[in-house]
């Protein structure tokens, strides 16, 4: 096995000389992708807090568990297949809201601050 989960395959030259090149594969089996862009859709994957997003939250008390994460994430993948670019979801726990190509939620608010009732540069909501 390879640095951080990437295994290198050796094959062998077209020519059948013993020369052999190596290739990376990821344990789950994603030939001639480098480390680079196998973190990078790892990363993708995964929801990300802008640093504003983050000390919003801090501010107000909202508290980020795996429960929640789990559901930010399941409400921005349903609002990714109907095309949204960047959405509010809104939930319990306050309202959310989230660039979805780039998988970043770039402003959080708690209910208590939902008193206007207005959110701009918006094209989707999502009921959490």
């Amino acid at each position: 096995m390879g640095l951080n989960g990437v295994h290198h395959l050796s094959v062998e030259s077209a020519s059948g000389a013993d020369r052999r090149q190596s290739q990376p594969v990821s344990q789950a089996g994603h030939a001639g992708a480098s480390f680079g862009e196998l973190l990078r859709g790892k990363v993708n994957e995964s929801l990300n807090f802008s640093k504003h997003a983050a000390k919003r939250m801090d501010e107000r008390g909202i508290r980020m568990d795996s429960r929640l994460l789990g559901n930010l994430e399941q409400a921005v993948e349903a609002a990714r297949q109907k095309g949204a670019r960047d959405v509010a979801v809104i939930g319990r726990e306050g309202v959310f809201i989230v660039n979805v190509p780039n998988n970043i939620v770039v402003t959080t608010m708690s209910q208590d601050e939902t008193e206007k009732k207005i959110f701009t540069n918006i094209d989707s909501a999502v009921l959490m």
